[in-house]
């Protein structure tokens, strides 16, 4: 299966994620959706900036998922992993509280991470604010 995850431009996290300084793609939900049990390790995650075209495909490495979170638990995840999500020491505290109410995290460890030539998608189908979309081939949804 192929995936697409859609970030925020504002965050800088295709840089981050090029550069090496990111090695996870967490996405942390009140309810399961996309990615949640969907992905496995082996399979291809494209990355594109929201409006912008996919510019970055990596494989994925494993995933870990958790649920039924609490406070704790989140701080707990974001003791551990932080770093690799791409969050500073100092931020921490600040994303923690961000997703202290959230019920579901997904890990995607990431690695063969490469800058690809870009193309374009439809999201026909996926609803207008999805961001992650899962394909059996990312053939099905480019725009040539």
């Amino acid at each position: 299966m192929d995936h697409i995850a859609i970030l925020n431009k504002s965050w800088n996290l295709l840089g981050k994620i090029l550069s090496g300084e990111k090695t996870i793609e967490s996405r942390w939900y009140k309810f399961r959706r996309a990615p949640w049990n969907k992905i496995f390790a082996g399979e291809t995650v494209y990355f594109k900036n929201s409006g912008e075209q996919i510019t970055v495909r990596a494989k994925v490495d494993k995933v870990l998922q958790f649920s039924d979170l609490s406070e704790q638990k989140v701080k707990e995840i974001l003791d551990l992993y932080h770093l690799q999500i791409g969050i500073p020491e100092n931020k921490v505290s600040e994303f923690v509280a961000q997703f202290r109410n959230k019920k579901y995290c997904i890990l995607v460890f990431l690695k063969s991470v490469q800058k690809i030539v870009p193309f374009e998608i439809s999201k026909k189908g996926f609803g207008v604010m999805s961001a992650w979309l899962c394909v059996d081939d990312i053939e099905e949804i480019k725009i040539e």
